[in-house]
């Protein structure tokens, strides 16, 4: 029994010790907090080798610039008290105290010393900042917490991620066999800044079997950074692509279907991206605890403006001009200018800002150099759900049955009982109320401005002419292909070269195809 005791304190005073060994001191916090910016680095690696609570506080003190220096001990200065850094006592703070200086590279050390102490954090969120904090570190110095983290990590994607981080830290070792190991660790990874890490370690590299196992890390390094792109090129397609499609679809029923050539739809999208502009508004005011659906709101409210405005058009210039395309296109432009200006004396000629709702912030990070902003995705589902209630709507209601029926046939339809200049109305108020939900989630994507509508506009005659006018099914063809087009042509060609490029194919592609990619067919069929 006492010598099962003896051995406990023998125990206890040797864990004791060792805790001590590792406790912060007065000379490690002097040499962290003054002297020249290499010697505290030095200290500060040294320091979060094996940190204590007191370490890491005085870390993050030196961050906040919350550390004075005087008779050469560190002391924290914490709501105008000092406080002794190893101890956490209360002390005088001497008028003669003066504040430790930190430059960029010192608060990049301090930075990345915290990130490093968060890898051991019981909070896997933390942790998971803390490595994307730390995935471009190089530096070999923090090397063993990296270890003892990727030790203790049970996330099997942390776990990934710390290792690829290692094998970044041992590329630069003095051992080769480590950047042997290294490289072909690094063979995995598809973040760029690899790629960097691997050539200049190449320029250097003097062991032949590591330099051909860098030369092979690196080959497969860009091959996986290649595909990142093309997917990348491909989902920024579509998103413009589904854009587009938002755009064209009004512009494919009131140019489409009824014929008018419609300048003013720009603008009808720009009153649904003001009329969202204004829900935040009136959330931020009276419902900021709600902000976040705000989006939700201004869906109908956007939809109902454009629509409104579209309706007032139609009765008060449209139907006057009917068969008259250039009357139409002139009057409608006239009108254009007038609705810029009037927004213009209403919210002011600057572009407005529309913020995102939380839950459309951030994106899916696929691939290390490919994210998918939330945002986009949340817009391509919006662009293909108002395009399936299009659909539905022409094809499955009675208002939609009276719309193809006067398109086809006005003197027939009117004969049939239909009432032509209301199905006019609500087929021109339908048009503009797409608009309005483009303009709405044009908004999430760029600022609002009284020329919204402008940049637009020719892309939307060019998918609803190239698709076929009138043909819901080429306006979604076309407006996915000019998007996916656009945006591969751009990474070969810059955007301006790349939009004249789809411009020249579309002119050639009318030239052969005057009816576009889907012809009208049937007996009324030009």
């Amino acid at each position: 029994m006492l010598f099962s005791t003896f051995h406990r304190l023998v125990a206890c005073l040797l864990l004791c010790a060792a805790a001590q060994a590792h406790a912060l001191t007065a000379e490690a916090a002097r040499a962290m907090a003054a002297g020249d910016t290499d010697e505290r680095i030095a200290a500060l690696q040294q320091a979060i080798a094996t940190p204590d609570d007191a370490t890491v506080a005085f870390i993050r003190a030196m961050a906040d610039d919350s550390v004075k220096i005087a008779s050469g001990k560190a002391i924290v200065v914490k709501d105008d008290k000092g406080l002794d850094p190893v101890t956490g006592a209360t002390v005088p703070v001497p008028a003669d105290a003066e504040d430790i200086v930190n430059n960029n590279r010192m608060r990049g050390e301090f930075d990345a010393a915290l990130a490093s102490l968060q890898l051991l954090s019981s909070d896997v969120a933390q942790r998971r900042a803390a490595v994307d904090a730390l995935r471009e570190e190089t530096d070999e110095a923090r090397l063993p917490l990296i270890e003892k983290a990727l030790a203790a990590e049970q996330d099997a994607g942390l776990k990934s991620r710390l290792s690829a981080i290692r094998a970044r830290m041992l590329i630069g070792s003095s051992d080769p066999a480590r950047r042997l190991e290294a490289a072909n660790q690094l063979a995995e990874s598809g973040n760029p800044a690899t790629r960097t890490v691997l050539l200049e370690q190449l320029r250097a590299e003097q062991d032949p079997q590591a330099r051909a196992a860098m030369q092979a890390a690196l080959k497969r390094v860009e091959d996986r950074l290649q595909w990142g792109e093309r997917l990348a090129a491909l989902f920024s397609g579509i998103s413009l692509g589904s854009i587009l499609l938002l755009v064209a679809l009004g512009l494919a029923i009131t140019y489409g279907l009824m014929g008018v050539i419609n300048m003013a739809h720009g603008e009808l999208m720009m009153i649904g991206a003001y009329a969202t502009y204004v829900m935040q508004g009136l959330f931020q005011k009276y419902l900021p605890g709600a902000f976040d659906w705000y989006l939700v709101a201004a869906v109908p409210v956007a939809f109902c403006a454009s629509a409104l405005m579209g309706a007032v058009l139609e009765r008060g210039v449209i139907r006057f001009l009917y068969g008259r395309p250039l009357e139409t296109l002139l009057a409608t432009w006239g009108i254009s200018l007038v609705l810029q200006q009037l927004v213009r004396t209403v919210f002011g000629a600057q572009n407005v800002g529309v913020e995102n709702p939380a839950w459309m912030s951030g994106g899916v990070q696929l691939m290390d150099n490919l994210q998918l902003p939330w945002n986009r995705l949340v817009i391509v589902a919006f662009a293909f759900a108002v395009l399936a209630g299009v659909a539905f709507l022409i094809s499955r209601t009675r208002l939609g049955l009276f719309v193809r029926g006067v398109t086809q046939n006005r003197p027939i339809a009117s004969c049939m009982g239909v009432n032509t200049a209301r199905v006019d109305t609500y087929a021109f108020a339908l048009g503009s109320g797409i608009a309005g939900l483009a303009g709405c989630a044009l908004s999430q994507v760029g600022n609002v401005g009284p020329d919204l509508g402008q940049s637009y506009i020719v892309d939307a005659f060019m998918v609803v002419v190239l698709g076929g006018v009138g043909q819901l099914a080429g306006t979604v063809y076309a407006a996915l292909g000019l998007g996916v087009l656009n945006k591969f042509l751009e990474g070969w060609t810059g955007a301006v070269l790349a939009k004249i490029a789809v411009l020249v194919l579309i002119i050639i592609f009318i030239q052969k195809r005057p009816q576009g990619i889907f012809a009208v067919k049937g007996r009324t069929a030009d």
